[in-house]
């Protein structure tokens, strides 16, 4: 991770309010997701103090779904107030725990989120299934600040997703 994507990490979240379905809008293609449409993540507060994570997704050559199960855990101390920093660690696999970090998050609603774990692997994460084109751009802008390459980010298809066409709406039609 960079150091400026390092400094980037959300200083204050509340975990409680984070909790729920996410809708991966956007990625960087990586081998645990490749091909799969309709991605979610879903996170479960456990009475541990980690958070259960269920990343679930369509293979649509296959015809089938895809599920991982996971474990994340806070890396920092909560801060005095109770809040967290965007900093944990996740491991779908045994005792291998790889970063998860909360670079931006929207407070104080929490409809989206970016989130990284290390230089090669980013997420775009919204409540909804569909983001706000001047929110996409944002998170992108936010991305490539911090020295992701956003040029390679593969937008997901989710289910029942509605296309639009940015600006067709102000564009003179000619006939």
């Amino acid at each position: 991770m960079s150091p400026q994507a390092e400094q980037s990490i959300v200083h204050s979240f509340d975990p409680n309010q984070y909790v729920g379905t996410w809708y991966e809008i956007a990625r960087l293609e990586n081998r645990f997701e490749k091909g799969l449409e309709q991605v979610t993540a879903t996170y479960t507060l456990e009475t541990d103090g980690t958070i259960k994570v269920v990343n679930r997704g369509f293979d649509p050559e296959k015809n089938d779904w895809s599920e991982a199960i996971g474990k994340a855990k806070f890396v920092d101390a909560a801060n005095p107030d109770g809040s967290r920093t965007g900093k944990l660690k996740v491991s779908f696999f045994g005792p291998f725990y790889g970063d998860y970090n909360i670079l931006e998050i929207d407070k104080p609603y929490y409809n989206y989120a970016l989130v990284s774990s290390g230089k090669d692997y980013l997420w775009i994460l919204s409540r909804t299934p569909q983001l706000t084109y001047p929110i996409k751009q944002h998170l992108m802008a936010k991305a490539k600040e911090l020295g992701f390459a956003t040029d390679q980010l593969l937008f997901i298809r989710q289910a029942n997703q509605v296309e639009y066409e940015s600006g067709r709406h102000v564009m003179p039609q000619h006939q």
